[in-house]
């Protein structure tokens, strides 16, 4: 991959710089005639921008099936002064995960896979799998997968699969040379990292992946990885598609999804955000709109992390999983179907602890709540890596989604903290 942050930076981990003092200030805000009852939100958005935290930033919550209203402050990128908006594209990162994970579930509606058949059935070369003795160990200690890789372990993660951006050792090197990615950042490159040429396909990435040892059997372990990507494969062989000719096909068409890519059209550049890193100071802009590598045509479709799209856009995907398969008329799901996505897919035996889902549970690409959880059961959604968020809240009927463009997300508490003022506004 491709980047000016570290790995553990794309997960949220260390921040880059201090204070952010010096960034110029964004002296304007908007907001639409229907967001008087989310103030909290507004201000919450308005406040990064105005302590010059971020170059922009965006909400966009809906009630229901109502149009939704957006929430914006701030800039595109520091250098152009053109405002954020509803239209304004966004590197999404892993919010691709649920998006991924749904066109899976569209499958398994059109009777083409189950939830718990086995993915040799579609990539034979995953059929005998072997598994590290010691997680991130030597590779050759190792010994036969006592389970078989199914789709639902690609959906929820449990597959005993690794993530470059994640492991370490030999198993993280292997996963480099192999071009085993889950995304791009930058054309700039990332000082003291190598860089890592992404396998030309899909279906390399695929045969690739097969051939390494996995680090957890599967079915035992919570362990964030390459999966949704690979899912992407399987969803080929079994659509007879491309991957993003079914998700362009299935979901964005259907869906009226007309400004969601893998690769930013050269004709939309001036609807792009920049993408900052907090350093010294100042906004560092590591992949700007204008030359960003999001212009170019990827490997292969990234299903873990590839996509960018419009607040606009994806509202309407979150519109669609709030009424259970439909939106605008439009069926993309059975409701049973959608609803067990957006259900917790992982047995309780799982192994969670010190996990992003520590406490919870996981459905079709996305985080889902339990009833023992702080919000109470019924949200389903996921993050991106550059600061962007969104979930649906089944229990009392709403749809959220919160954008910036900032490595790493937790440099300022913009997705952190999104949910939790979203609720003061919504609190009944």
């Amino acid at each position: 991959m491709n980047m000016m942050v570290t790995r553990r930076a794309l997960l949220g981990g260390l921040a880059l710089g201090g204070s952010t003092a010096l960034l110029p200030r964004a002296a304007w805000a908007w907001k639409d005639a229907g967001s008087g009852p989310y103030p909290a939100t507004q201000a919450f958005i308005e406040g990064f921008v105005d302590r010059r935290e971020l170059a922009g930033a965006l909400a966009a919550i809906g009630k229901g099936q109502a149009a939704a209203t957006f929430l914006g402050a701030g800039v595109q990128s520091l250098d152009g002064g053109v405002p954020v908006g509803p239209d304004t594209l966004w590197r999404l990162y892993s919010m691709t995960k649920p998006v991924t994970g749904i066109a899976a579930m569209i499958l398994i509606d059109d009777g083409r896979m189950t939830l718990d058949q086995p993915i040799a059935d579609f990539i034979p070369a995953f059929a005998k799998m072997q598994v590290q003795n010691t997680p991130d160990g030597v590779l050759a200690d190792v010994r036969p997968a006592k389970t078989a890789i199914t789709v639902r372990h690609l959906l929820t993660h449990t597959a005993g699969l690794g993530y470059n951006i994640i492991q370490k050792g030999p198993i993280k090197k292997a996963y480099d040379d192999a071009g085993i990615v889950g995304g791009q950042a930058s054309r700039l490159p990332i000082p003291g990292l190598a860089p890592v040429t992404a396998a030309p396909s899909l279906a390399a990435m695929a045969d690739r992946l097969a051939a390494l040892p996995l680090i957890y059997e599967p079915g035992t372990k919570w362990s964030y990885s390459i999966s949704l990507d690979l899912l992407g494969r399987v969803i080929e062989v079994a659509s007879g598609q491309s991957f993003d000719a079914f998700l362009k096909a299935r979901l964005f068409d259907p869906l009226g999804m007309a400004s969601t890519w893998f690769q930013v059209p050269k004709g939309e550049v001036g609807r792009f955000t920049s993408n900052y890193a907090p350093f010294g100071g100042a906004l560092i802009p590591f992949d700007p709109a204008a030359s960003s590598i999001y212009l170019d045509r990827p490997p292969y479709p990234f299903g873990g992390g590839g996509l960018v799209s419009s607040a606009r856009d994806y509202d309407r995907f979150l519109a669609m999983l709030l009424g259970e398969g439909e939106t605008g008329g439009v069926r993309i799901l059975r409701p049973e179907t959608a609803r067990l996505a957006m259900s917790n897919l992982i047995d309780d035996a799982v192994d969670r602890k010190g996990t992003f889902i520590d406490g919870e549970g996981f459905g079709a690409g996305g985080r889902v709540s339990l009833p023992g959880s702080p919000t109470g059961e019924g949200i389903f959604g996921w993050a991106g890596a550059a600061g962007t968020i969104g979930f649906v809240d089944r229990k009392r009927g709403y749809r959220a989604a919160g954008y910036t463009q900032i490595m790493p997300p937790d440099a300022v508490p913009f997705q952190g903290k999104f949910g939790e003022t979203f609720f003061k506004d919504v609190a009944v």
